[in-house]
């Protein structure tokens, strides 16, 4: 089995490699290909690979450590593939300082997928993700591509128009917040302990438990009640226990940035560099220390245990990296146990070994209204029938050898479906602007994005993104 990596590069990259070498699932991975843009990045994380899997084996550990092959040819990395990992970032984490910082200029939400953060994100993204998903189409037609890449749920939106059904988006953002509701109930909620129930339903990083039942019974309004047991649940304490017991339902963390933008902007503009620039520094000065590290080969450091070693220095960047997580969201540091709570390789192995062994499972995914081809069914056969066909949600799902099929929900709340309804109708402005070039249909993205709400902000946030990105300003100046 191939299993390619597009954004091979990237700082994650070894959780996956390690996620598939020690995966006690029984899924043998035998080769992975990482392919990037950037040669200097794609041999780094490589060594780092390279050396956990000697580590693993050192210490004794179970593996199955697949080939492992690096190219900057997107065709070559894909041809033959089984499953194809999409994680790709346009621009680097310099480009996400621009989206931050041009928000932030203007008074808003300088964030890296929610606001007019996100959009610019999307705009310079979606034209890549097109070819990425043509050339998937054209060399391994029968590939499943899981997409990480943010913002994911308009990503995989238009990355569906090639593949239909056969590319899904992934978040570990809601499974973290349904573990740590089953930890408080004493049952596995995704895999259905106790006959576990689960109602989650939203776009991805805009979603909501509503409810959860074990046995027949509802829990969810106990827990709610209980100020000890949302002490224990980081949703609660990040948005405030008083809101959600009033909302009646658990929130995506990331529904901080809406409920709570002025104290996020003035936090994130009181801190001495923004989340990009934070990650583009400390990325940064890994990727210069992990090259500059000594040339030994990756057993006999696996062997000393090197502290210098590549393997070391991305351990080391990598916990600070998940401890500081939304760190302008949070007036105490994040627990322990918050940052243990699993990560994407987890999720997107587990439906990765649903999918090739046909073992099934229960997750939340991003995936189609309705399945691709049937867009012309009656809106009463759609996940949220208010909703159009082909938009992409994030629900709970079941998973086999035969596929992903979406679970029904709930009818959404007035409330919540207008949330839903403008964030996705500002974004599917920004996808027309991405596949014709189209200036108008940018502004109007960028000025009726929920948190933005204004033309003439909604045009500043457009003539500086255009300034400030080059592959935006290329693309809607026709070049």
């Amino acid at each position: 089995m191939k299993l390619t990596i597009l954004g091979g590069g990237g700082f994650r990259v070894p959780l996956v490699h390690e996620a598939v070498a020690t995966a006690a699932t029984g899924l043998t991975v035998d080769e992975i290909a990482l392919h990037d843009v950037d040669p200097e990045r794609l041999a780094t994380i490589s060594a780092v690979i390279e050396e956990q899997g000697a580590r693993l084996a050192a210490e004794g550990r179970a593996v199955a450590l697949p080939r492992l092959i690096a190219t900057t040819d997107l065709r070559d990395a894909v041809t033959g593939a089984d499953f194809v990992f999409s994680a790709v970032r346009v621009g680097g984490a310099e480009a996400r300082t621009v989206d931050e910082r041009v928000a932030l200029g203007l008074g808003l939400l300088g964030q890296e997928t929610i606001g007019p953060g996100g959009l610019a994100y999307a705009l310079r993204t979606i034209p890549v993700a097109l070819e990425i998903a043509r050339t998937i189409a054209e060399l391994a037609p029968t590939a499943w591509t899981i997409n990480f890449t943010n913002p994911a749920g308009i990503v995989t939106e238009a990355m569906r128009s090639v593949l239909g059904d056969r590319v899904v988006g992934i978040c570990d953002t809601p499974i973290g917040l349904v573990r740590r509701v089953g930890r408080l109930l004493g049952a596995d909620l995704v895999a259905g302990e106790r006959g576990a129930e689960v109602d989650y339903v939203g776009l991805n990083h805009l979603g909501w438990l509503r409810s959860v039942r074990l046995e027949g019974t509802e829990r969810l309004p106990g827990l709610l009640a209980d100020d000890a047991a949302l002490e224990e649940i980081e949703e609660a304490r990040l948005i405030g226990k008083d809101w959600v017991r009033a909302d009646g339902a658990l929130p995506n963390e990331y529904l901080f940035y809406y409920l709570h933008t002025a104290d996020a902007i003035e936090r994130i503009t009181g801190a001495a560099t923004t989340r990009g620039e934070f990650l583009a520094k400390q990325q940064g000065d890994f990727y210069l220390a992990a090259a500059e590290a000594d040339g030994r080969g990756p057993e006999a450091r696996a062997a000393e245990s090197c502290c210098t070693s590549p393997l070391d220095l991305w351990r080391e960047t990598l916990h600070e990296r998940e401890a500081t997580y939304m760190a302008e969201s949070r007036d105490e540091e994040r627990r322990e146990e918050d940052v243990a709570g699993g990560g994407y390789q987890e999720v997107a192995m587990r439906l990765m070994t649903a999918l090739a062994t046909g073992r099934p499972e229960r997750m939340i995914l991003d995936v189609g209204n309705i399945a691709a081809g049937r867009e012309d069914a009656p809106a009463s056969e759609r996940i949220v029938p208010e909703l159009p066909a082909d938009c992409v949600l994030e629900v709970l799902c079941e998973v086999d050898g035969d596929g992903i099929r979406p679970l029904p929900v709930t009818p959404v709340e007035l409330g919540r479906l207008g949330m839903m309804s403008a964030l996705r109708s500002s974004e599917r402005a920004i996808l027309e602007a991405a596949v014709t070039g189209s200036r108008e249909a940018a502004w109007q993205g960028f000025s009726t994005h929920p948190l933005v709400s204004s033309p003439e902000l909604g045009r500043k946030l457009l003539e500086g993104y255009e300034a400030g990105h080059p592959q935006i300003a290329a693309l809607l100046s026709g070049r």
